[in-house]
């Protein structure tokens, strides 16, 4: 939650109020952590992809790299920079999309859940 930070009165209000508070993020987040945490979460998961040697094993270590990388991100969030957190956050995500839909497009075609 922000302050309120107090401008300009603006045209729209009658003389005599009070101006409109305006709030801001008090730790706003920047462009190039965000991109820094995009670009680490974006290796962490083309390394942890590679290990895979087929489909199985490519959903199971992108599970893991996820869920080591949710964690990284509450860590970061908590003590760290959050702009960071919040690019491992979506990287993250998507890679696990990503392996997911393989992962139900064999399903589909197979009707045998690789999973198990």
């Amino acid at each position: 939650m922000g302050y309120p930070v107090y401008g300009a009165q603006p045209a729209s209000l009658p003389p005599g109020l009070p101006p409109r508070p305006v709030y801001r993020e008090p730790h706003p987040i920047g462009t190039a952590p965000l991109l820094s945490g995009m670009g680490a979460a974006l290796i962490w998961f083309a390394l942890f992809g590679l290990i895979g040697r087929d489909l199985v094993s490519y959903a199971w270590w992108t599970v893991v790299a996820a869920v080591t990388a949710w964690i990284v991100a509450l860590v970061l969030s908590i003590l760290g920079d959050r702009g960071v957190a919040v690019g491992v956050a979506i990287v993250s995500g998507a890679g696990l999309s990503v392996a997911m839909g393989f992962v139900t497009y064999r399903w589909i075609t197979t009707l045998d859940f690789p999973l198990w």
